[in-house]
């Protein structure tokens, strides 16, 4: 039987906190200690999403203490992998010194939405704090993230690393499986139906390697960016619309004999591409809005309802679909480092950051290591 706590594990971390909008500081934290459930992930690598720009920026949708997460001693950053330092009391499903990935949320398990196994949706989201613990927690949301070296996780949320995979590639997993969970969503059997994905971003690519791993036939990416259409063909698109040249509805329409794609995936989300997705989907179609427009937008909800196109909205990486983005991604079905553009060291994460958010060099997915600092904090011991 493990020991509840590796005792080699330091009292203190080095972690990025978030003061006032935009405003990160590298200080020195307690490392947090595991508890009933839980292990200690060592943190290897973590990967920058668009919605951590937006928790820095605007705070939401993280929910810290009730509130929002700035000047709480908050550290953000979710997609992250790493090795297992400690575990809780009664953990054997891991040991300690085991890779793992990380999906974000580890529901409640007491609310309907969780018993229903959408624990992405749970109705206790934020409530888990002071008297009112209801038990759920969103690393980088509602709990600390990765931008640390030490982050606790729940073994539900863990999915064991292949030694084949490198760390970069494993921070990737929680991209792909957002991408599952979106078709998913739509009824999964897409095997020799069209896809269409509008928004060649992290999420976007990935749901086109997705749809073709799953045999969706055809798979159209849409986007306006010459190179990230490049790579969507890598990944397996047979289609890439340059939307600035081409009139995206038409020729969707053109590719599918006239009736419009079964399902579209839109990881653009804008007024624009939300109604080319309404418009391009075959009757009795579906449509999965996984990425949500920054203000209210109008679209022709008559043409929905008049061919009985059905609209679904998803949040983040539910009903387990990071584990099979994992066995897709460890069997090489994708090659999902495609979207890795650019790796820098944690002390570096402001400047990580800025390549993200302003997608210099042509910056798609940014990974922060931690492998420097854990050597430097070794040699310092």
């Amino acid at each position: 039987m493990n020991a509840p706590i590796d005792m080699t594990v330091p009292p203190k971390m080095k972690a990025w906190v978030l003061g006032d909008p935009e405003q990160l500081t590298l200080v020195d934290k307690d490392v947090p200690r595991p508890g009933k459930a839980e292990a200690l992930v060592r943190i290897d690598a973590v990967a920058i999403c668009a919605t951590d720009l937006e928790i820095l920026t605007y705070g939401t949708p993280a929910l810290i203490e009730g509130g929002a997460p700035f000047n709480k001693n908050f550290t953000p950053g979710h997609e992250y992998m790493g090795t297992i330092a400690a575990l809780g009391p009664g953990v054997d499903e891991f040991e300690i010194g085991d890779r793992v990935t990380v999906e974000i949320h580890a529901g409640c398990g007491q609310c309907k939405r969780c018993r229903m196994g959408m624990y992405t949706s749970c109705h206790n989201y934020g409530k888990n704090y002071g008297e009112q613990n209801k038990g759920h927690r969103a690393n980088g949301f509602t709990t600390d993230g990765g931008f640390a070296q030490y982050a606790v996780n729940n073994i539900n949320t863990m999915i064991k690393v292949p030694d084949t995979m490198s760390d970069e590639e494993a921070t990737l997993v929680v991209t792909a499986g957002t991408s599952m969970y979106g078709l998913t969503e739509l009824g999964g059997l897409v095997a020799g139906e069209s896809v269409v994905v509008i928004g060649p971003g992290p999420i976007g690519l990935l749901a086109v390697a997705v749809a073709k791993s799953l045999g969706a036939s055809p798979v159209v990416l849409v986007g306006t960016r010459e190179n990230r259409n490049r790579i969507g063909l890598e990944l397996g698109a047979d289609v890439a619309i340059d939307a600035r040249n081409e009139d995206v509805v038409s020729r969707i329409k053109e590719l599918t004999g006239g009736k419009g794609a079964d399902y579209v995936v839109d990881c653009a989300g804008s007024e624009t591409t939300v109604n080319q997705a309404v418009h391009m989907t075959n009757r009795g179609g579906r449509i999965c809005l996984a990425a949500f427009p920054k203000k209210p937008v109008e679209f022709d909800l008559g043409y929905l309802a008049v061919n009985n196109i059905y609209l679904y909205g998803i949040r983040g990486e539910g009903r387990s679909a990071t584990h099979r983005a994992m066995a897709f991604m460890a069997e090489k079905r994708f090659d999902a480092t495609k979207i890795h553009t650019h790796t820098f060291p944690m002390e570096d994460l402001p400047t990580a950051l800025k390549y993200a958010r302003e997608r210099i060099d042509d910056a798609i997915k940014v990974v922060v290591s931690m492998k420097d600092t854990h050597a430097a904090a070794q040699a310092a011991e």
